[in-house]
C-alpha cells in the first residue's frame, strides 16, 4: 500500500517519475516539512533532486542513500530548501543549479527561464515564478509541476519582505495556469492532483485571494498615511481600522488600489 501523506522518512510515490522525501522539519512556515523531490524518468539509475531540504543530517543520509544523483535543483533561496546543498554535495559530488550564484556547485551555471534540461532520462523544464522570493522557479515535467513555494499543498503562500512582489506573484500564477492538467508537485504539504476544470479553479482561487489581500493592504497603507498626515494638525483616532477621516480609503474600496490589481479582479 503506498504511504500517505505525511510519511516522514519514507520515499513516497506520487507520479510515475517523480517521488517525494518529506523532511522532520514541521512548523509554522514549513507545514508538515519541506518536500524534496526526487525525480527519474523510466529505466533510468540516475535521479535529480529538488531542494534537499535544510541542514538536517538524517534527511540528507536518507536522500544521498536512494541512488546515484548528479543533479540537484534549487527552487528559491530559503533555507528549509537549501541549508542540506553542501552536504549532499559532499555525499554525492551531485552539481547543484540555481538562479542565484550563491547556491551553485559545481559547473552546471545559472537556471535560466525556459530552459529545458535533459536528465535521468527526464526533460525538465525551467519556469520563473518569482513573487514568492525574486529567484523563485518551478520545474515542469510531461504530467507534473513542481511549485516549491509559489504554491503550496495547503494554504497560501507569503511574499518575502526582502524580494518578493506581489505584482510579480500574480503574474507567476497567470503563467501557472496556462499549464492546464498536471499534477502539482508542492514544496510543502501534499500533493495536487488536478484536472483541467480544477486547474482553472485552483490557479483563480489562489489569485482571488492575493487579489483581496493586496486591495486591504493598500487600504490599510492609504489609511495609516492619512491618519498621519492629519495627526499634525488635528487629533484624530488611529486605533479602528474603521474610524476614517474624510478623504482616507474605507475598507474593500478600490480607489486607493493600484490599476492592476483592480484589473485581476
Amino acid at each position: 500500500m503506498t504511504p500517505e501523506h505525511p510519511a516522514y522518512g519514507l520515499l513516497r510515490p506520487v507520479t510515475e517519475t517523480a517521488s517525494v522525501l518529506l523532511c522532520n522539519n514541521p512548523g509554522l512556515m514549513t507545514l508538515d516539512g519541506t518536500n524534496t523531490w526526487v525525480l527519474r524518468g523510466s529505466g533510468s539509475d540516475e535521479m535529480v533532486i529538488v531542494d534537499p531540504g535544510p541542514d538536517d543530517d538524517e534527511h540528507i543520509a536518507r536522500v544521498a542513500e536512494l541512488g546515484p544523483i548528479p543533479l540537484v535543483l534549487i527552487s528559491h533561496r530559503h533555507e528549509d530548501h537549501t541549508g542540506g546543498i553542501d552536504k549532499i554535495v559532499e555525499r554525492t559530488g551531485a552539481v547543484v543549479r540555481s538562479v542565484g550564484s550563491g547556491f551553485l556547485r559545481g559547473l552546471g551555471g545559472p537556471l535560466t527561464d525556459g530552459e529545458v534540461i535533459d536528465a535521468a532520462g527526464l526533460r525538465i523544464t525551467v519556469m520563473a515564478t518569482p513573487g514568492h522570493t525574486a529567484d523563485s522557479v518551478s520545474f515542469v515535467l510531461d504530467d507534473a509541476v513542481l511549485t516549491a513555494d509559489t504554491v503550496l499543498g495547503r494554504g497560501t503562500t507569503v511574499i518575502d519582505n526582502a524580494d518578493g512582489s506581489l505584482g510579480d506573484y500574480m503574474e507567476s500564477l497567470r503563467r501557472l495556469h496556462g499549464l492546464g492538467q498536471r499534477a502539482v508537485l508542492p514544496g510543502h504539504g501534499p500533493d495536487l492532483r488536478i484536472s483541467r476544470r480544477s486547474a482553472r479553479c485552483t490557479w483563480r482561487t489562489v489569485k482571488s485571494v492575493w487579489t483581496r489581500c493586496a486591495m486591504r493592504c493598500a487600504c490599510w497603507a492609504t489609511t495609516r498615511r492619512h491618519a498621519r498626515s492629519s495627526s499634525t494638525s488635528t487629533p484624530t483616532s488611529t486605533k479602528s481600522y474603521g474610524t476614517q477621516r474624510s478623504g482616507a480609503c474605507k475598507p474593500n474600496s478600490t480607489t486607493c488600489v493600484p490599476e492592476r490589481f483592480r484589473r485581476a479582479r
